[in-house]
């Protein structure tokens, strides 16, 4: 009997808006039952049809186990629920990847900081807020972390490219002006625990310190001088922007929605992931399946990275996060957490649309989430992104850094900000 997608996981719709649960049954490629809403799993995670270059795309279980993954899988299977206020500190898990790019990140933001000196003082304020140096560096570190594979793979020396530690400086920079802008567009008065550059300076000195940190970066990405390279990174400020105008819309039918809900985190989150491990890869190497693997794991880590955002949104406190939680829901947004909670609580549907506008709404919708298995659901999601993460990046010759990848998949989906 066919599993009603409904109760399914696995709901991500394919690249022709077709429902995963249908590709599952039309394979018979799947082996899941459910039990007390938790879903038991097998075998390994394959892409049904042509890769998508976004963020949805259908995806099936064969019957044949992956010895490289059982190690990252001990993880998955036994996973809980977080709980509001969890004393799992992710800051610690990261510092196993770190070590081995540490060097190359040692001076990473003093660096960035001298690509955007300026002489007028408060420009300079401003531009600097951000680049102090308590950040998790997160997305450098993947960036420096595929750089070192992919240069290993290729029977080169694993030790940087100077393009390719300037790739790792160009991502925390687009990152960087993107809260900034974010953080004006949604009115945000709080990010990293620190108040927001739009309410100490205003908004109108936060959207230019933003765009002057994305014009520099645009100026350093193109001193690499390589134009494959330029076309890949400018990829990633035309998705943000057209994954922020996806923001602010919304899809009449469920199946729509959460493709639009995916591809919406694709542009926002992964592009710049995915398409930042591509351009280190094609530096070094000529071979578009390698430059293939780097996209695809970028892609998938990104995409998990989010969903798990989405789930702290409802399950870890404003002082883990640096913002206050619920914040979705306060400016209209209807996750992952949301998507599929509305397939118990269909009263959600209405305030999906109105984007949670009504008095009560964030609350009544906060308790239905709460109430559904819609967290769960979504960190189960955010586990099978990361397992394909996992498959594309196995791909690669065995090294340090790989293996650093494969643990950084682990440390996502256990991290508590």
């Amino acid at each position: 009997m066919a599993l009603p997608w409904r109760q399914c996981s696995w709901w991500m719709v394919g690249n022709h808006g077709v429902t995963l649960i249908n590709n599952l049954c039309r394979t018979q490629q799947r082996t899941l039952t459910i039990t007390s809403g938790l879903i038991r799993r097998t075998g390994t995670v394959d892409i049904l049809g042509s890769p998508s270059r976004t963020g949805s795309e259908a995806v099936a279980f064969t019957k044949k186990p992956n010895p490289l993954w059982r190690k990252s899988f001990r993880l998955f299977h036994t996973m809980q629920s977080r709980c509001c206020c969890s004393n799992v500190n992710s800051d610690e898990q990261l510092k196993a990847p770190f070590k081995l790019v540490q060097k190359d990140l040692k001076n990473l933001y003093e660096d960035i900081k001298k690509e955007l000196f300026v002489s007028k003082t408060e420009l300079k304020s401003l531009c600097d807020y951000y680049f102090d140096g308590k950040g998790k560096a997160f997305r450098p570190m993947i960036v420096v972390l595929m750089a070192r594979a992919c240069n290993l793979h290729s029977n080169r020396d694993r030790e940087l490219l100077p393009g390719q530690r300037s790739i790792a400086m160009i991502s925390e920079m687009i990152h960087t002006a993107s809260l900034v802008h974010d953080d004006v567009i949604d009115g945000s008065d709080t990010r990293r625990g620190k108040t927001t550059l739009n309410e100490v300076w205003g908004e109108r000195k936060a959207i230019l310190a933003g765009d002057f940190i994305l014009s520099v970066a645009s100026l350093a990405l193109g001193r690499i001088g390589n134009n494959t390279v330029v076309s890949v990174l400018s990829q990633v400020i035309e998705d943000l922007v057209r994954g922020e105008f996806m923001q602010l819309g919304s899809k009449e039918t469920e199946n729509e929605r959460f493709k639009h809900y995916l591809d919406k985190t694709f542009k926002k989150t992964a592009s710049l992931i995915a398409n930042s491990c591509k351009a280190v890869s094609l530096l070094v190497s000529s071979d578009p399946e390698v430059h293939e693997i780097a996209f695809q794991y970028g892609r998938n880590v990104g995409i998990a990275f989010q969903l798990v955002d989405d789930v702290l949104d409802f399950t870890s406190c404003a002082n883990q996060l640096g913002k206050p939680s619920a914040a979705d829901l306060r400016l209209g947004l209807a996750t992952g957490p949301v998507l599929f909670a509305c397939q118990q609580f269909p009263e959600l549907h209405e305030m999906i649309m109105r984007r949670f506008s009504s008095a009560g709404d964030v609350e009544r919708a906060w308790q239905y989430v709460l109430q559904s298995n819609g967290v769960q659901q979504t960190n189960y999601l955010a586990q099978r992104y990361c397992q394909e993460a996992i498959r594309q990046i196995s791909k690669l010759s065995p090294s340090p850094e790989r293996e650093a990848l494969i643990q950084l998949t682990e440390i996502i989906l256990i991290r508590d900000k």
